[in-house]
């Protein structure tokens, strides 16, 4: 005990201390590639000393929140090391958003300072208002030109860095790192509070289920806001690989930089995979070699097919931001090989089996916590454990206490367990509904349809659609007397959430209740997804009677 308590056999885990090491042994080796930028893994370590450095002129101390909505460029890369490096806490924020969601994170994150991109300027004014904790404002001048405000320019920023001394911090790997923001089954947003720990192991793990290394080249096509990358802002630098960074998913870009740069790995929603599988760059071979990671969504056999025979080889991955992303994958049976395209996309399809630094910390368990049998039939709750577990929601000890229960994590997804211990999800027990990749909380959707006057109630589902994996759909009754358009309705939305939280479809009339007046989201969800062997994204209709629908 006395070796560890002295440091001898002891450190703290961290993920400032990928780069520390990248830095040293590929001081020379191109870390990122933008454009025509190239920065080095020596370049990289520098300019994120400058920046820690120049929040520390600005007064920035440990367990403050840095605000950070960027695109996919270098300098949200540098976000997931500066702020850290002196203690803080990043929150990198969903650049969908709109200004009334961001101004609720921003509050209740109580960041102190915000570095955006000029394209947000404006949102973000609008966010910030007059009533908030933020005191420095960054804008980085990437593609779209500054708007006159009161905001430093990022790259001065940095050199107000130097000749700043860097505080000796007394860091922890259980200090919150990072806090990323999801929609839950409540009205607002929840932060999740993500330890050093927690993401240097999650890291490790994406390095080592993913066969990152040095030589690899990591195409960012998965927003870093989502998850930090699902950790992979981390990991890539751990394996000391390059990181491509990409503005704006773009087809033709993505097949450019695959075959330019020699692309080795990209993590993808469903709906990035469909917009490959469309564009004419679709050549068989077209991304030869390129492993891709894809959640949110089970993969098609339509979808399969088309990586396959562009030669790319995908992979299934399912999690939480309440899990650093990842904490399942279907990992590939040798046998699997010979299977007909059809059982192979079956085989896929499902979530699969803990991730290397999971371990065996996921169940599928009844509602007494026994778990249920493998038949692939009985279904019960995901529910996870272990070292890649959020630390809790920030200021939330009510809805932590809820959600570990039992002393495991409720996910609220529903599963069975194969034979061979592979899970597969069949439905979901929160009031989630996940399109493209993002999170929708129904709840927050009708609390704002409810916000209308016409409105007397709202009922907000997902329901299936081809390129999303699900969308929101709204049913609702009118107050006596009040009339509302559809459009004007989603106009409503429009003005008060992101868009792609907006319904597609409106459907007005009375809504299925319990004899104590509860509505029955089931009944209308059932009623969605009827012929679909699942009750969420990915989901196939069944082959018998729905075989001749479209």
């Amino acid at each position: 005990m006395s070796n560890i308590k002295d440091g001898v056999s002891f450190q703290n885990l961290h993920p400032c201390l990928f780069l520390e090491r990248s830095a040293r042994v590929y001081t020379e080796k191109p870390a990122v590639i933008y454009g025509t930028k190239i920065y080095t893994y020596k370049d990289l370590q520098h300019r994120v000393d400058l920046l820690a450095r120049a929040f520390v002129r600005k007064g920035i101390t440990p367990s403050e929140r840095i605000a950070y909505m960027l695109p996919n460029i270098p300098e949200l890369l540098e976000g997931h090391y500066g702020p850290m490096r002196i203690g803080a806490v990043l929150v990198a924020i969903n650049t969908r958003l709109s200004a009334r969601e961001v101004s609720y994170i921003l509050r209740h994150s109580g960041a102190r300072a915000i570095v955006f991109d000029s394209e947000y300027s404006k949102l973000v004014e609008e966010a910030i208002g007059t009533d908030s904790n933020i005191h420095t404002k960054i804008e980085v001048t990437d593609v779209f030109a500054s708007i006159k405000s009161d905001a430093l320019e990022y790259e001065t920023f940095l050199e107000t860095g130097k000749d700043v001394d860097l505080p000796p911090i007394d860091r922890s790997e259980l200090d919150t790192v990072a806090i990323d923001y999801t929609s839950g089954t409540t009205g607002e947003p929840k932060g999740v509070e993500y330890s050093g720990r927690g993401t240097y192991l999650n890291a490790l793990g994406q390095v080592i289920d993913a066969g990152l290394r040095p030589e690899s080249k990591y195409l960012w096509t998965l927003p870093m806001f989502h998850c930090n990358g699902w950790c992979y802002t981390w990991a890539v630098t751990a394996a000391g690989g390059a990181h491509i960074c990409l503005r704006k998913v773009d087809a033709e870009d993505v097949f450019s930089l695959v075959a330019e740069q020699g692309v080795t790995h990209m993590c993808a929603a469903p709906s990035v995979l469909s917009i490959l599988e469309n564009s004419p760059m679709a050549v068989p071979e077209a991304m030869q070699g390129v492993n891709i990671f894809t959640g949110g969504a089970p993969p098609s056999p339509r979808i399969l097919r088309a990586m396959d025979l562009m030669g790319a080889d995908l992979h299934h991955l399912y999690g939480l931001t309440e899990t650093y992303g990842p904490s399942t994958i279907a990992a590939v049976q040798p046998d699997w090989k010979t299977l007909s395209l059809e059982k192979n996309a079956i085989k896929k399809s499902r979530q699969g089996v803990p991730t290397t630094t999971l371990h065996t910390g996921v169940r599928v368990v009844a509602d007494d916590m026994t778990d249920v049998p493998e038949n692939g039939e009985v279904v019960g709750e995901v529910v996870i454990r272990g070292n890649t577990v959020m630390k809790g929601y920030f200021t939330d000890p009510e809805s932590t206490e809820e959600a570990f229960r039992n002393g495991w994590f409720h996910t609220g997804d529903m599963a069975v367990v194969h034979p061979d211990g592979y899970i597969e999800l069949k439905d979901r027990k929160k009031d989630v509904i996940i399109s493209g990749g993002e999170n929708i909380s129904s709840v927050e959707v009708e609390l704002v349809l409810m916000e209308h006057h016409a409105i007397l109630e709202a009922c907000v589902i997902g329901i299936p659609d081809d390129l999303w994996g699900e969308v929101p759909k709204a049913f609702l009754s009118l107050r006596r007397g009040k009339l509302a358009t559809e459009q004007q309705l989603i106009d409503f939305c429009r003005e008060r959430l992101a868009h792609f939280k907006v319904p597609k479809a409106i459907v007005f009339g009375s809504l299925p209740k319990t004899a104590t007046g509860k509505i029955q989201k089931f009944a209308l969800r059932d009623q969605e997804w009827a012929g679909y062997d699942r009750k969420i994204a990915g989901g196939n209709r069944k082959q018998t009677k729905y075989k001749n629908s479209s």
